[in-house]
């Protein structure tokens, strides 16, 4: 008479349930903070597009400044530009960090940049 083994059991083990859980609340809770951050970059980008149609310095600033009032961007204003000229387009570059608290001494640096088209 052949007796059958038992079969093994398969799964997740209480603890390594609350582990994964645990990881993917710590992953979510930076993403949700990470992604306002990348919201504004986008934003950023839109109004050095539009600043680009100004003529002189002063008025690619003032552009931009007025853009950054509309779509509520803090990081950077249009002082912080770098305008410059290639040939007869003129070209707007920008640079920012941005921090995100996470824990303790712990903290996510972002660093955006971009141009103009």
């Amino acid at each position: 008479m052949k007796v059958q083994s038992k079969s093994r059991q398969r799964g997740v083990t209480f603890f390594g349930l609350v582990f994964v859980g645990a990881v993917v609340a710590s992953v979510g809770v930076v993403a949700a903070q990470a992604f306002p951050t990348f919201v504004e970059y986008q934003s950023v980008i839109k109004a050095v597009n539009k600043a680009q149609e100004g003529n002189s310095v002063p008025e690619v600033r003032m552009i931009f400044d007025k853009a950054t009032e509309i779509d509520a961007i803090s990081s950077i204003s249009g002082k912080d530009l770098e305008v410059t000229k290639e040939g007869d387009k003129v070209v707007v570059r920008f640079a920012y960090e941005r921090e995100i608290h996470l824990v303790g001494p712990a903290w996510l640096t972002l660093k955006y940049s971009g141009r103009s088209k």
